[in-house]
């Protein structure tokens, strides 16, 4: 996993400058500097922690395949269509659950903290995330046969497919591919603050798992990006760590240990008293101010 990933940092590298020339000759306010140094200062700060945080993965990983249900052949072809598949649906229900639970969000959330959407936005990568257990979510994978090797190599495919629809350069593709696959108009929703984008468009390759689970819409609008209440930094400590520092302050408030369990588990938004909301509470203030408002 760790190799194709650095294989592929001077591609990366290489498309960002394009995209940086192509859209400066347009004139596209795509690109910010400040806030394109602190995408790629988490970028690189993901990649020294990563070192850490492999080691941690594939060690976990190779302790729960002693105890596989199966051992599968990764020399024939159908066992990696099946990994496919099996590990987008895995980054499914992390990506999902990363937007319903405070805790994952911590880390999730500095990849949504830039204003900004482009390639560079794309390398805006989290330093905690294999840290504080993402990695349970594929568990299941080495468990049921997939060798440890196999399930971190089809992680790393995925972000890999990931990096190129960061953008804002390319409209939409044909139906029929933006119908299966996670494209960039697909993604630039997910990056949305916008009350009707929140928490839509998990995907990692495959659009479908959204369209069966009912967290698909498509792109009406173009998205405002960032966060719903924005830290406007540009700091990499900050950036990585403002929504731990959060989660800190609430708990030492929390008045109990039923709040407090709220504030690190529950949704991003959720108070003990109300002070906050969450995306569901939002939505459901919007529609109670349409019902008010429209005519009997």
């Amino acid at each position: 996993m760790t190799d194709l990933i650095q294989y592929a940092i001077p591609g990366f590298i290489i498309l960002l400058v394009a995209e940086v020339l192509v859209t400066a000759k347009q004139q596209k306010d795509y690109y910010d500097v400040k806030d394109t140094a602190g995408s790629l200062s988490m970028g690189i700060g993901n990649v020294i922690i990563g070192l850490v945080g492999k080691v941690i993965v594939f060690g976990a990983y190779t302790l729960v395949y002693q105890f596989r249900l199966f051992s599968i052949d990764m020399a024939q072809v159908w066992p990696w269509i099946i990994l496919f598949f099996a590990d987008d649906f895995s980054y499914y229900w992390f990506h999902r659950i990363s937007h319903q639970s405070r805790y994952f969000w911590a880390s999730h959330v500095v990849h949504h903290s830039s204003q900004k959407y482009n390639l560079g936005t794309a390398l805006r990568q989290t330093w905690t995330g294999n840290l504080t257990g993402a990695w349970v979510f594929w568990i299941w994978l080495p468990l049921v046969g997939f060798s440890p090797v196999a399930v971190m190599t089809m992680q790393a495919v995925s972000l890999l497919y990931q990096f190129w629809i960061h953008t804002e350069y390319i409209n939409k593709l044909p139906a029929p591919i933006e119908f299966i696959f996670n494209t960039p108009s697909h993604h630039r929703v997910h990056h949305g603050s916008n009350l009707d984008y929140l928490d839509k468009n998990h995907a990692g390759v495959l659009i479908i798992w959204d369209r069966l689970f009912g967290t698909f819409i498509e792109e009406k609008h173009r998205p405002t990006y960032g966060l719903t209440t924005n830290i406007n930094s540009h700091n990499p400590v900050r950036i990585a760590f403002h929504e731990w520092a959060a989660i800190g302050r609430d708990v030492s408030r929390a008045g109990s240990v039923r709040n407090a369990f709220g504030y690190i588990f529950g949704p991003p938004g959720w108070s003990h008293d109300g002070s906050r909301q969450t995306t569901r509470q939002l939505r459901e203030t919007t529609r109670q101010d349409y019902r008010a408002q429209k005519p009997a």
